[in-house]
């Protein structure tokens, strides 16, 4: 078994060696040398330059993303079409978003605390960890939204439709103990959807 390994070492030893005169041959070739190195540096080249024109390669984080998207937030948004707009960690207090189209919008860690967002449209909208506290919820409409570790401290919320929409136990609870009122578009009771107890 041992002469086995020895003679397989010695073959491939000889199949090395076989291939010294063409490596050989090569290194003495300056010719292709420097004909690979120059491929390789125009190679070099276009990749580098490639790179620094297009920086919108770059992963930026979604705060940036949004500064750089010319978001401009103003004291008066009302009715405004925002679908599937981006207000991430946004400073949205005492903001007029009364009648707004907010379908689809993230408010991810944004301060709404007294925004008035009164008969505004925020189906499917994504709001996690955002303050709405005092806010004006009258009217509005938050079917299927995604609102975990969002709070509602004395937010105003007679009529407004929270069917099928996520919220934390604690806070379904406190709009429970205040739900009042009836949506005027889907005609439901606000405590009917919040799936509100008797």
């Amino acid at each position: 078994m041992t002469r086995g390994w020895v003679g397989n070492c010695h073959n491939v030893a000889a199949q090395a060696t076989g291939l010294l005169p063409f490596f050989s041959s090569m290194y003495l070739s300056t010719y292709w040398w420097n004909r690979l190195r120059a491929l390789f540096l125009v190679s070099f080249l276009i990749l580098l330059l490639g790179i620094a024109e297009s920086p919108v390669m770059a992963i930026t984080a979604p705060e940036l993303r949004v500064k750089q998207s010319g978001q401009d937030i103003s004291m008066d948004m009302h009715g405004l079409d925002l679908k599937e707009k981006d207000f991430l960690k946004a400073d949205l207090r005492g903001v007029d978003l009364s009648g707004a189209d907010l379908r689809g919008a993230v408010f991810n860690n944004s301060q709404l605390q007294e925004a008035n967002l009164q008969g505004a449209d925020l189906e499917n909208v994504v709001a996690f960890a955002s303050l709405f506290d005092e806010a004006d919820l009258r009217g509005a409409n938050f079917t299927n939204a995604m609102m975990m570790q969002s709070r509602f401290k004395d937010a105003l919320i007679d009529g407004a439709d929270f069917s099928n929409a996520v919220i934390d136990l604690r806070q379904f609870k406190e709009l429970c103990a205040r739900a009042e009122g009836t949506n005027a578009v889907s005609g439901l009771s606000t405590r009917d959807s919040l799936g509100c107890r008797s």
